[in-house]
């Protein structure tokens, strides 16, 4: 690559835990780091964030209240990016993790300065904790931090290879789109990301692309800028 590439790569929790549905699958995390090496190699600058789906999911125990539910959730996200960081210098990178959260010496606390130094060296920076605080979604954190390293693109790898007008597991017809602005995705509630997160793209003109993690080569190729799947425009 000619010139660098810098962006936000959200990774989805239940994702790493494989066909295991729960915890780590080291194989699926492997497979993650080989092809992020691949793309480091070409000259990307990257910063990870990865939801908390294999540990919690959506405040899903009726005994416990949103805030708390929301803070166990901040802490799934802390201990993914904690083990996901080991298995990627395990294959030969250099990694941080920066937590929004005081959290002793198991993360450092994030500061941009910081961030875009390593990132610029080539380290792979994992934003970790979300926001920090309760009541806003991992999507809002990974729109929050892009903006704040002053990413190019939001990438986001999901279980399908894009974005459609209708649920595909239910509807064989539904359409695919290439590509479609920010707006449109809101008015016709295509449930990308969250409301607050899509304000947020939309205030930082941030663009996202959707791709499919079971994809072969799926991150690689977003993240050089190629590969199937949805751009989102604002």
């Amino acid at each position: 690559m000619s010139k660098k590439r810098r962006v936000m790569l959200k990774l989805s929790g239940e994702a790493l835990a494989g066909e295991k549905h729960f915890g780590f699958d080291d194989p699926t995390i492997r497979k993650v780091a080989r092809e992020v090496k691949s793309a480091l190699e070409e000259g990307v600058e990257l910063a990870v964030v990865i939801g908390g789906g294999n540990f919690w999911r959506g405040r899903q125990s009726e005994n416990v209240d949103r805030y708390r539910a929301d803070q166990v959730g901040i802490l799934a996200t802390v201990m993914n990016c904690i083990y996901v960081s080991e298995i990627f210098r395990t294959e030969g990178m250099k990694t941080r993790v920066m937590s929004s959260i005081a959290i002793g010496d198991m993360a450092e606390l994030f500061s941009k300065t910081k961030a875009l130094k390593a990132m610029e060296k080539g380290t792979v920076v994992f934003c970790a904790g979300g926001t920090g605080h309760p009541y806003f979604s991992t999507d809002t954190g990974v729109v929050l931090r892009a903006a704040e390293l002053e990413c190019e693109e939001i990438l986001l790898a999901k279980a399908v290879d894009g974005v459609y007008d209708m649920d595909p597991k239910t509807h064989p017809d539904a359409k695919r789109y290439d590509e479609i602005p920010i707006a449109e995705v809101v008015d016709k509630r295509l449930g990308v990301i969250d409301l607050a997160a899509s304000v947020l793209c939309m205030e930082n003109r941030m663009p996202l692309r959707i791709f499919s993690l079971g994809e072969e080569n799926g991150i690689s190729e977003a993240l050089k800028g190629q590969g199937r799947g949805t751009k989102i425009i604002v």
